[in-house]
């Protein structure tokens, strides 16, 4: 099983994007500071996720989302 997830930091009011296959160790991992982009929104909740067959297609979907570069599209996805 693998993951795309949004992360929310109500700190600098920002969403993450990110896609894998651990979500608990990966979840762990921002909130510890492990990656330099989101160690500055700590502490960050789990806004949305999707589940999918591997991580390929985890990060495809990841991917379209980005794309969509839109705060409204994000906000609407926890709405389905």
């Amino acid at each position: 099983m693998a993951y795309c997830y949004i992360l929310f930091s109500e700190k600098i009011n920002k969403y993450y994007i990110g896609a894998c296959i651990d979500l608990e160790r990966r979840f762990y991992e921002h909130n510890i500071g492990h990656s330099t982009f989101t160690k500055t929104g700590i502490p960050w909740v789990i806004f949305y996720t999707e589940e999918f067959e591997n991580l390929q297609f985890a990060k495809k979907r990841e991917l379209e989302i980005k794309k969509k570069k839109s705060r409204i599209y994000i906000e609407k996805l926890k709405g389905k």
